[in-house]
């Protein structure tokens, strides 16, 4: 059976979490496939609201099973306390598989990425600094620690002996900070994280593989999103894995071949969290409405986002990078107040028109956005659960949205709540 993928088309936040609850119904696993527990994900279910870090969306439903692929990056504390959270809120997390692959975040990630994003002072990245960059730069260095090594406790010591004769050697040189003691962190993951992460710990590739072949469902659920990959986001502004379709691929530990369908994700207007370019966004009174009726503060940093209007260059090449069957726009609802939408359609650059996204960074941070205008519908959409409800004006802005991407829209997102969406088609 092939699998489907959920993917942010923007700079992430765009609702994933929200899509892939409504999906997760019809699915029997639901896979994270990259980023760690710098993304959150809001769902709201009978009025609770879950905030999710690192467990799969799909642990909302019974009979889902939630999967921590091999391409996430794994801070143990934070997992177990995610699970305790869940559970304490009557959720089974029993199901959760996590992969004996991934890579794990160490206290020295942490502080390696707290000082030396203050080291950049204005020029900082705007990372969550929580230890995901460095630990995704150790991966790739080859000098990281997996999950697998908390079941091998000579193992991890060793590794972790041999990690931190740098780690110290950086942290005390370079940034006059104090050594980090091996014999706590060893007696912490080793001693309190290990046992009772021990259940979950599976080989995850194997598993994803029996439930394809067996016919089932899946869904490939990425964190971040498009513009924050590491290779066509707006670098050095992006993340440190790729959240784009094809990661999913590594991420998970399948071929392109299981992937027959791969849905976009994006908000009716845009955002961003921390520094980079951002050719839509807004400064005025439009602008602060959209972070109060859209909520816009982030859901584990709880800092304010900024907010732009549709930028539909963005999206045309988000329909690119991750070969997008279809679109989903939530949010919708947001926008009900206003008298006038926006859709950005093209750039202006040294008084060239440009339909394509700029290869070139410093061409991006230059451009000026080319708008369309379009009437607003100054009704609540809430409650509209058919496409009949929508206003004319409300269906009108979509289908500007639809034929500037390309691909159909299937769902629009107007309200926090699981059943306030309207499927299009």
């Amino acid at each position: 059976m092939p699998a489907t993928v959920v993917v942010g088309t923007q700079w992430g936040d765009e609702g994933k979490g929200k899509l892939t609850d409504l999906l997760a119904k019809e699915m029997a696993m639901v896979v994270r496939y990259q980023g760690g527990h710098n993304a959150g994900h809001t769902i709201v279910v009978d009025g609770e609201r879950f905030a999710l870090q690192l467990i799969p969306s799909g642990v909302l439903y019974d009979h889902v099973t939630p999967v921590i692929g091999n391409g996430v990056v794994v801070d143990p504390g934070v997992l177990l306390a995610e699970i305790d959270r869940l559970q304490a809120g009557g959720v089974d997390c029993s199901r959760l598989k996590l992969a004996g692959n991934a890579h794990l975040i160490l206290p020295y990630h942490q502080e390696i990425d707290f000082v030396s994003e203050r080291r950049l002072g204005r020029n900082k990245l705007g990372t969550t600094r929580r230890g995901i960059g460095p630990a995704y730069a150790d991966k790739a260095l080859r000098s990281g620690l997996r999950v697998q090594d908390l079941l091998d406790p000579k193992i991890f010591r060793a590794k972790l002996d041999q990690a931190l004769k740098e780690k110290n050697a950086i942290l005390s040189r370079v940034y006059n900070r104090l050594p980090l003691s091996a014999d706590d962190i060893a007696d912490r993951y080793l001693g309190e994280h290990a046992p009772r992460l021990q259940p979950f710990i599976t080989d995850t590739v194997g598993l994803v593989h029996e439930a394809l072949e067996a016919g089932q469902h899946v869904l490939l659920e990425g964190a971040q999103a498009t513009f924050l990959d590491l290779d066509q986001g707006t670098y050095p502004f992006v993340t440190s894995s790729n959240p784009v379709a094809g990661g999913a691929c590594t991420g998970a530990g399948i071929g392109p071949r299981y992937i027959d369908r791969v849905i976009g994700i994006t908000k009716a207007y845009t955002t961003r969290v921390g520094a980079g370019p951002f050719p839509t966004e807004l400064f005025d009174g439009v602008g602060d409405l959209l972070v109060e009726r859209g909520n816009e503060f982030g859901t584990n940093t709880g800092r304010r986002r900024r907010t732009g209007w549709l930028d539909a260059v963005m999206l045309r090449h988000a329909v690119r990078l991750n070969s997008l069957s279809e679109l989903s726009v939530l949010k919708v609802d947001v926008l009900d107040v206003l008298e006038t939408v926006k859709v950005c359609v093209a750039y202006e650059h040294n008084g060239t028109k440009l339909t394509s996204f700029p290869y070139h960074q410093s061409v991006v941070h230059d451009v000026t956005p080319v708008y369309v205008e379009l009437p607003g519908w100054r009704t609540d959409l809430t409650a509209c659960r058919e496409v009949a409800d929508l206003p004319r004006e409300a269906r009108q802005y979509l289908a500007v949205v639809e034929e500037q991407v390309g691909v159909p829209i299937r769902f629009v997102g107007i309200g926090p709540g699981r059943d306030q969406y309207v499927q299009l088609s």
